[in-house]
This record gives structure tokens, sequence and C-alpha cells, in this order.
């Protein structure tokens, strides 16, 4: 799955950095084409020559002293992606705050591709709130995490802040890099549709299409071809093919001319719609004593009911208890459904977090806690791609 794949290690300070070597030997086994990046401290732990024999060229150790006249901007473009295993607390703070005092935080700064983090430090590092606060701002740039796992440490001390695995950080690694699924066509819908009353007034809702955007972005960053349908102004990814829509027939219409292998429909479509919208903006002085509904195209249901069905994931956004998301999973004959009751703190539309319940074909149910929106993207896009690899 990894042949030809272009891996940078960047290997920081701490006593796990001599897993670093046997996970370089599982890069080279699985044939993917290795660069590695010390930092002074990793060199106190672990020699430069044990990689140079390992990955079959000499590390990378510095900023000025490299045979390149850029070597960090030449690292971060040739690259596919970053694996810091391990990542220090120190490491792990120096490139949430934007601090660039190292080739390996340099060419981390610089890179397009995606970034893994396998941390490793002391329980009390790990559980520091500059430390969780440094957490919450990588994975709010988009950035990924494999571990901490619990069990020894240094110096005789147990808890959780042990480096995941090697094996663990290639399985990781190759779920980021795509594998065979790194061409999906996906299409990501987005946003709350609004529908005209007249031409100034509409019936909408509170959606900001924050987590169909999250979606979209972490699809183009594990290579995916992305199409995404907003009704939103939120930006994009530049790899994003952007379709930009207002109402739910515009939503259709524009849904049903894309041909792709996983539909994840996480607009907010409006049910209902004024059935005879004014031409001229409706008068104050001349009264409206009623507004005629009807109902707008299901968006989704068009995409389950296609000939060629792709992977069909849904959304529900509900108040109360989980038993609409269960109906509508039957009903809408969805693949998965990502249900969230809107009236919790810190859910729904709006927030930049969201806690919500993963509903499958069979009615099986995950729940999830109160995540950032980009988690709970990177988190659905995992369970697609098993489902697909479980589909052959």
């Amino acid at each position: 799955m990894l042949q030809g794949r272009r891996v940078l290690l960047a290997v920081t300070g701490g006593v796990a950095a001599y897993k670093s070597a046997y996970l370089a030997r599982l890069l080279v086994e699985a044939g993917a084409d290795v660069e590695v990046v010390l930092t002074d401290s990793s060199e106190r732990f672990i020699g430069p020559q044990t990689f140079a024999a390992i990955v079959g060229r000499h590390p990378h150790t510095d900023l000025f002293r490299d045979e390149s006249v850029s070597p960090h901007t030449d690292l971060a473009r040739w690259c596919e992606l970053v694996v810091v295993a391990p990542a220090t607390a120190s490491t792990l703070g120096k490139i949430a705050n934007g601090i660039s005092s190292n080739l390996l935080t340099a060419t981390v700064l610089a890179t397009e591709s995606p970034v893994l983090f396998a941390p490793a430090m002391h329980t009390e590092m790990w559980e520091h709130p500059a430390t969780q606060r440094n957490l919450a701002t990588l994975r709010s740039d988009g950035h990924h995490f494999v571990g901490p796992a619990s069990g020894a440490l240094a110096g005789g001390d147990t808890g959780i802040g042990r480096m995941a695995e090697p094996e663990e950080i290639i399985e990781a690694i190759e779920g980021l890099l795509g594998g065979s699924d790194r061409g999906l066509r996906v299409l990501v819908t987005a946003g709350g549709t609004r529908e005209p009353l007249d031409p100034v007034r509409y019936l909408g809702n509170r959606s900001s299409g924050k987590m169909g955007h999250a979606i979209a972005d972490e699809a183009a960053r594990r290579g995916y071809q992305v199409t995404l349908v907003t009704a939103s102004d939120l930006p994009a990814v530049p790899s994003v093919k952007v379709v930009a829509v207002e109402t739910a027939e515009e939503m259709l219409e524009a849904v049903s001319g894309i041909d792709v292998d996983v539909a994840i429909m996480a607009a907010a479509v409006a049910d209902f719609r004024p059935a005879r919208p004014g031409q001229t903006k409706i008068s104050r002085s001349d009264g409206l004593s009623s507004v005629d509904l009807e109902p707008t195209p299901d968006v989704l249901a068009s995409v389950v009911s296609r000939e060629n069905r792709p992977y069909v994931v849904g959304f529900a956004a509900e108040t109360g208890d989980l038993d609409r998301a269960m109906t509508k999973t039957k009903e809408k004959r969805v693949d998965l459904l990502v249900y969230n009751d809107v009236t919790e703190p810190g859910s729904g539309f709006g927030t930049d977090t969201n806690r919500v319940v993963i509903v499958d074909a069979e009615g099986n149910t995950d729940h999830w806690p109160l995540l950032d929106k980009r988690e709970v993207a990177s988190r659905l896009l995992d369970r697609v791609g098993a489902d697909l690899a479980d589909r052959g």
C-alpha cells in the first residue's frame, strides 16, 4: 500500500526515538521512499548512522549545514506525508505556535502535506493545560494524531504518554495516504439552503456549513477528488471544486450532475419552501396572513436512488433522543447517518465543535464525545474508508 509513497520521518528528542528506527524499517519494507529529519536532542538518544543504514541515505539534521540551499522547503515539497515520531511536548508547542527554530519545525510549517504526530511524553506533561491547548490548536489546523497509549514510561513510571507502537503508526500512515482509495471521488454538501419568500426575504435555518466544509477539506487533504456543493460562503482548500447554490432545487440540480464514489450529505436542506414566492417585495402595509408551503425536493433521496449508487452518509440535525434518527436511517436507506442534537451545548449549528452519534444501516450506534468539527470529519472519513475496505 505504501509502495513508492514519499514519507518524511521526523524524530524528536525523546526516549521513544529508539522505536523510530523500527518504524523506519517498517516503512522501507512497505516500499515507501523515506527521508529522515533529526533534531539535536534526538541525536542524544539515537545516532544518524542508524537511520542512514536503514533507509539508505543520510538523515537531515541542520538548516544551515545541509547540501540543499533550502532544505526545509525542499523536504516540505518532496514529501506526501510528514510523520513526527516521537513528538515531544516541546516540538508540539513550537509547531502549534508557529516557531520554526530548527529544521524539523521549519519543514512542518512549510509543508502543505498531511502531518501525523505520534506524541510521547510523561503523563504530567501530556495532561498539562498548555499541552492540551497546543493539541487543540494542531487539530484545528488539520493535523493528525496517533496515540499516545498508556504503559511504561521513562524512569520506571507508568501512565498515558507512551508513543504508539510502530505497527499502529504504520496503520495510521496507510489510512492517511489512502492506498487504493486515494482517487476516490467524493461529493460533500454543506450549509443551509434558503428558500425565497420574495426577492428580499427567505425561509432558512441556522446551519453555518462548518461541518460540511471541514469534511470537504479533510477529504481533499487525503488526496480525494472532492466536489463541494454548498450554500455557505466559507472558504475551501484550493483542490476542492466548489459549486455554490442557494435553494434546495439548485442543490438537487448541482448534485444530479456529479458521478461519485462517496456522497456525504451534510447540508441542512430546507424541508419546505413558499409555494408562491412573491415576485416583488411583500409590503408590511399589504399584510400577510399566511404563507402556503410545499415540500422541497429530497436531495439525499435522489442520491440514494441512483442506479450507480455511491456510499451515502446522511446527516440528521435533531432535537431530543435518537428515535427519529434511527427511523431516518432506515427510511432514507443510507450507509451511515450522523446524528447530533442541536440543543446540546457546543453541538450543532454555528459552533466549532460537535457531539455526534453514528448510526449504521443495521441500527448499530457509536457515540462520539464532544470534538472539534475537524476531528469529527477525520474520524468520519476513517469510518467510511474502513467500511469501503471491508466491502473490497
